[in-house]
């Protein structure tokens, strides 16, 4: 609470101390679960509750300062049906403290923003423990590859920070040139990447070559507009490290790669549409645990198991106060896919509330004779529903 203090305390505004601006949120997360087909005990409640405070000031002439903090409280009925965030494999220091983890109510502590920023040489420069974000696709960007979100993320407003440099130069009207060091727990979680952007004839193109976390990469993005409708496409190509191992790439190589569009109609109805190679899947439903356990999976550039998809995002605002979505994931492989209407409700100019329900359907598991395991038949047939509110409060 003495950070929260901060945003009112009459001393900042001496004139011998920095401009500090701040903000933050507060979001509540309440989830019902139930059951997935065959296996039993998933099912409850989850109630995640986060508070985070963001600072901004500048340190005389030459760099500006962001500080972010971010707490999160979590209860889960039965204790153990979530677990907090951890193993963040995109940062080197420990700046995170948890308590409880694994019961009733449990807490995570965190530093998420911690970085120093400037101009220098014709360069613009960050390091310390910030947001890393590339690609242009809106559904799920192959492009970006540091700590990217789930495609059924709810909560996308803030990225994760990561501890990295990057260095940055700016050519000709709307070029610009990036080199960027992220790192991980270990050295060999360490990222390396070298990133180009340029505008030509009205087609925005974007380039990345380098390492992620000891894997050699390289891709190519584009994005435009034709006649209204908007036009993205990316693909990444990943050499696979650690090769058959438990948690290792399943691929020697693999890529990952997306066409996507975007319209809006004449009454208003805005339409994402989105096709989905995701080369670090599998074919077979019955390895889709084995792709859960991989390496992309685990850190977060893979939310999938099956290899081809079809996403789709309409939204469609029938009062100012009042915007109805979806969202379709839909495994094409398997023919199983998720479901989810959402209703937002603008409560204020700074708080919403969020109503949705994230239905599966597909072929359930099956046991068969004398097997204690079940069979996977589907990716989303295998997963129970769920459904809530999400309430949000931005200051």
């Amino acid at each position: 609470m003495a950070l929260l203090g901060l945003g009112w305390s009459p001393p900042l505004a001496r004139a011998d101390m920095p401009d500090i601006s701040w903000g933050g949120h507060l979001k509540s997360l309440n989830l019902n679960i139930q059951d997935p087909p065959v296996f039993e005990g998933e099912s409850g409640e989850i109630s995640s509750n986060r508070f985070r405070l963001d600072l901004s000031a500048p340190l005389g002439s030459w760099a500006d300062a962001d500080f972010s903090i971010a707490d999160v409280f979590r209860y889960s009925d039965p204790p153990g049906l979530v677990l907090l965030p951890r193993d963040f494999p995109n940062r080197r220091l420990d700046m995170e403290k948890s308590w409880n983890d694994g019961g009733r109510y449990s807490h995570l502590l965190q530093i998420d923003r911690l970085t120093l920023r400037g101009t220098a040489f014709g360069f613009d420069w960050s390091l310390g423990r910030q947001a890393v974000g590339f690609g242009r696709v809106s559904l799920f960007s192959p492009l970006d590859i540091i700590a990217p979100f789930p495609p059924d993320a709810l909560d996308t407003e803030v990225r994760p920070g990561v501890d990295s440099v990057r260095l940055s130069r700016y050519f000709g009207i709307s070029g610009q040139a990036g080199l960027t060091a992220v790192f991980g727990q270990e050295q060999d979680l360490n990222s390396y990447l070298a990133t180009i952007e340029n505008n030509v004839d009205g087609i925005d193109l974007l380039g990345i070559t380098g390492w992620l976390r000891n894997r050699p990469m390289a891709g190519l993005g584009f994005a435009t507009e034709v006649g209204g409708m908007g036009l993205k496409a990316e693909a990444a190509h990943f050499e696979g490290t650690d090769v058959g191992k438990t948690e290792g790439d399943i691929h020697h190589r693999f890529p990952i790669a997306a066409a996507e569009i975007d319209y809006r109609f004449e009454n208003d109805l805005v339409l994402f549409a989105q096709y989905l190679y995701n080369g670090a899947g599998v074919s077979e439903p019955e390895d889709y645990p084995r792709a859960a356990l991989s390496a992309p999976y685990q850190e977060g550039l893979s939310f999938l198991a099956g290899r081809h998809y079809l996403l789709a995002a309409p939204s469609y605002q029938f009062h100012p106060l009042v915007t109805a979505s979806g969202l379709l994931i839909w495994n094409l492989g398997d023919d199983s896919f998720l479901l989810r209407p959402l209703l937002d409700i603008s409560l204020s100019d700074n708080a919403s509330l969020q109503l949705f329900w994230s239905a599966n359907f597909g072929r359930k598991p099956q046991t068969a004779p004398l097997s204690p395991i079940p069979e996977i038949r589907s990716e989303f047939g295998s997963a129970g529903d769920s459904g809530g509110f999400f309430l949000k409060y931005f200051f």
